[in-house]
């Protein structure tokens, strides 16, 4: 499915930084996004199936290529979420 969108000048440049510091092409990128931005259903929703659930996870797994360590990076969030700093 292709679907064009008209992005405001200033979010289109931030897509666009972000996307080459991850060295990913724009529009893979874009469907990155998108595609972490799913919700699970909200409580009291029919529970999801194996294979919705793993479709979501699908989605969300590898999204985030930009971080090589993520046991360090769990425990850097971990600290400061503790010490309540922001990222």
């Amino acid at each position: 499915m292709t679907i064009t969108l008209n992005l405001p000048r200033e979010l289109e440049e931030e897509l666009s930084i972000e996307a080459a510091r991850l060295g990913l092409p724009l529009a893979e990128y874009a469907l990155r996004v998108l595609a972490s931005s799913r919700t699970l259903p909200a409580s009291g929703d029919e529970p999801l199936t194996g294979a919705e659930l793993v479709e979501y996870w699908e989605g969300v797994i590898g999204s985030r290529r930009d971080i090589e360590d993520p046991v360090s990076f769990a425990r850097e969030l971990r600290e400061r979420n503790q010490n309540r700093t922001l990222l």
